[in-house]
């Protein structure tokens, strides 16, 4: 935390799947997301968990646990982050007929997957995005440049893991359902 001069902080629960979310300049969210996934990388093949990252206007980023998948340096094991991003700024995302997606994966190196269906009880979608800690984090930039241009449309109910089915949330005058 001090390092990066970002705020961090991991959701409560006992959950396989937390949320940890990085508050902070543009800069710092992406030193600290940079330190995540080089420390994720270190840790070598060891079993962990991977932070993924939801991207919203403003200085805030979102990261919700995964397992690591494939992709990385030779000899290392690979680096995987899982975003947690509104599914009205996936299109964006995504280009016509694939190509913005398809330019990222081929700037960057990345592995990148949309996935096609919400995350449970919200309006999200996971972006899975695999590969060595320096790959991971060109491509997280070049993501949220992407959905910074393109702000969500109409009320995001944000994904939380854990939640029994019926909990609601409130906060900033907005509704959330909760999962189980």
């Amino acid at each position: 935390r001090p390092q990066s001069s970002a705020r961090i902080t991991i959701s409560e629960g006992s959950c396989p799947e937390r949320i940890t979310t990085i508050t902070g300049s543009t800069d710092a969210v992406f030193r600290a997301v940079s330190m995540i996934a080089f420390k994720l990388e270190e840790v070598g093949s060891s079993p962990r968990r991977a932070a993924g990252r939801r991207c919203r206007g403003g200085p805030t980023r979102r990261l919700a646990p995964q397992d690591l998948g494939d992709g990385g340096a030779p000899g290392r094991a690979p680096v995987t982050l899982r975003l947690v991003i509104p599914a009205s700024q996936c299109g964006s995302l995504i280009g016509k007929a694939g190509a913005k997606i398809r330019e990222i994966r081929e700037s960057t190196g990345a592995q990148v997957q949309v996935a096609g269906d919400l995350l449970p009880n919200s309006t999200e979608r996971a972006v899975t995005v695999s590969g060595g800690p320096d790959t991971i984090v060109q491509c997280v930039r070049q993501i949220c440049a992407v959905i910074l241009e393109s702000p969500p449309k109409g009320a995001t109910i944000p994904y939380h893991p854990g939640l029994s089915l019926g909990t609601l949330l409130l906060s900033a005058n907005q509704v959330r359902g909760g999962r189980g």
